[in-house]
């Protein structure tokens, strides 16, 4: 399914969503693959209170592959993510 927008500046500071309703955050940046002409991934800000907050803990954001963007209009809305899908990083053990 393709997605189309006028303005790669469409993208930016928006509202992020997954399918479930769950909010991720805000788009802040747009990476394109200059050799096919194609957005390769989009930028996503976890802000407080997020989805994306709880899972990236003290990060600023993550990028988003734009194979996981169902849409863009006035929000953007992406496949839902599970936080168990996600590996957690192992506590070291004391020595």
């Amino acid at each position: 399914m393709a997605i189309t927008v006028k303005d790669f500046s469409e993208m930016i500071d928006k509202d992020v969503f997954t399918t479930k309703g769950v909010y991720c955050g805000r788009t802040s940046d747009v990476y394109i693959d200059l050799d096919k002409f194609r957005i390769s991934s989009l930028v996503v800000d976890a802000v407080r209170d997020s989805f994306l907050e709880d899972l990236v803990g003290n990060k600023k954001g993550v990028v988003i592959p734009f194979s996981m963007i169902e849409s863009i209009g006035d929000i953007v809305i992406m496949k839902h993510i599970s936080p168990m899908s996600i590996p957690k990083e192992q506590p070291s053990e004391p020595e």
